[in-house]
């Protein structure tokens, strides 16, 4: 049994689980998979040869707090996945979001309104990637990572497990604090070790390395290895561990 509405559309080949619900306007490429239970609200567009999986939802509508800074009450365009995307089980895609080709998205992972994911990235099991931010390509976001709201992560970007990034200097008390919003920046290549917190406004430079543990406090310069609470630079990467030096992009 299942539910697709009349003015869907799905592309010669897709397949769909049972329980399946199609909300209306949505398209489905051609050779889709969709597992059981899964739900595309109303609008979503999933290019072809994407696979979803059990019970991940695909253009739901944000949930908005009474006293909410970063959620706001206004029509989103619906979701966009690209073609050959692989969605995991219970993942949770919301409206506005949009993913490139051939992003790898695992199981429980959450991506919210006004997010863009680049072409190639993985987003871990349990990656929670908030609003407002951008992920470039060939990224990738390891299990439990957290990307809060309004941050920049630009291509080639590491998260190792249990990353945390912040937004808010002000931790929720007085209004003042949605005068300072920001959220992190991640500069192409940079890599981010296991459990470290990057607080909020500060840039990781280009191929930077920051340590397992460590907490940046102070904006990282390029190509620095840098580790401690609060983060210091050690070294320069080596050469050879260089974007440049791998040969995956002219």
């Amino acid at each position: 049994m299942r539910h697709v509405a009349a003015t869907a559309t799905l592309g010669e080949g897709t397949e769909l689980g049972l329980f399946c619900v199609v909300g209306e306007n949505v398209h489905v490429g051609a050779r889709c998979v969709l597992g059981h239970h899964v739900v595309l609200h109303p609008g979503t567009w999933v290019g072809d040869d994407v696979r979803i999986d059990d019970h991940a939802v695909i253009g739901k509508q944000p949930m908005r707090a009474a006293n909410s800074a970063t959620t706001s009450e206004r029509a989103l365009p619906p979701a966009r996945i690209g073609a050959r995307c692989i969605v995991g089980s219970s993942a949770v895609i919301y409206a506005g979001a949009t993913l490139g080709e051939r992003v790898l998205v695992a199981d429980l992972a959450t991506i919210r309104e006004d997010v863009t994911i680049g072409e190639g990235t993985i987003v871990g099991r349990g990656v929670a990637v908030e609003n407002r931010s951008t992920v470039g390509r060939f990224c990738k976001l390891e299990t439990n990572a957290y990307v809060t709201a309004y941050s920049t992560l630009e291509d080639r970007v590491f998260l190792a497990p249990g990353v945390v990034t912040t937004n808010d200097n002000f931790v929720g008390r007085t209004k003042e604090r949605f005068q300072h919003f920001r959220g992190v920046t991640v500069r192409k290549g940079g890599r981010i070790g296991a459990n470290a917190t990057v607080l909020p406004g500060k840039v990781v430079g280009e191929d930077a390395l920051v340590a397992a543990g460590a907490v940046v406090t102070k904006d990282a310069a390029p190509r620095q290895v840098l580790v401690g609470a609060p983060a210091r630079a050690v070294r320069e990467v080596p050469r050879a561990q260089l974007l440049e030096e791998q040969g995956w992009e002219p």
